[in-house]
C-alpha cells in the first residue's frame, strides 16, 4: 500500500496587521528562525526542519477563537514544557484555550491553535490507542470558548 505522512511545511494566510506579533511569537517566545521574509511572506523555521509560510494579506480577522468543527489543531512538541508554556503565557501574544486536557492549548496572533506536549511524552491516546481525556468533554468546552 502506498504511504502517506505529513511533510514538514505549512502555510496560513493571515491577516497584514498581525506580521508584527506573528514575527515576534514565533521567534522570540517559541526560538523560530525568519529563513525568508518578503513584503507578503514570512517563512519561518521551528525546530531543525519544520517550516511554516505566513502569507500576509486583506483577510478577515479572526483573533477571536473561531468555534468551527473544520479548525485544524497543530501539535508543537518541547523537552521542557513548563518552561515554554511560561515563556508563551509571559509573551501575552496568544490566548490561552481551557480544555479538560491534561495539555497546554492556546490561540496565537493569527488564530493558528496549538497543544503543547512533551517530546518525550506516551502519546499513544492521541494515535487511537491508550487512555486519555473524556472526548465528550472536550468536544463540549470547545462550544463554550
Amino acid at each position: 500500500m502506498t504511504k502517506v505522512i505529513f511533510g514538514n511545511h505549512s502555510s496560513v494566510i493571515v491577516p497584514r496587521k498581525d506580521r508584527d506579533n506573528i514575527q515576534k511569537f514565533f521567534t522570540e517566545v517559541l526560538g523560530g528562525v525568519i529563513t525568508q521574509s518578503e513584503d507578503d511572506r514570512d517563512f519561518i523555521c521551528l525546530g531543525d526542519n519544520f517550516f511554516i509560510a505566513f502569507l500576509y494579506g486583506e483577510v478577515k480577522d479572526e483573533s477571536e477563537f473561531l468555534r468551527s468543527a473544520r479548525s485544524i489543531w497543530l501539535e508543537i512538541k518541547s523537552d521542557n514544557v513548563e518552561e515554554i508554556r511560561d515563556r508563551i503565557l509571559r509573551s501575552g501574544l496568544v490566548r490561552k484555550l481551557d480544555l479538560p486536557d491534561p495539555h497546554f492549548y492556546f490561540q496565537t496572533p493569527g488564530g493558528q491553535c496549538f497543544r503543547l506536549v512533551g517530546t518525550d511524552e506516551d502519546l499513544s491516546f492521541y494515535e487511537g490507542t491508550g487512555t486519555g481525556p473524556n472526548v465528550a468533554n472536550v468536544k463540549e468546552a470547545v462550544k463554550k470558548l
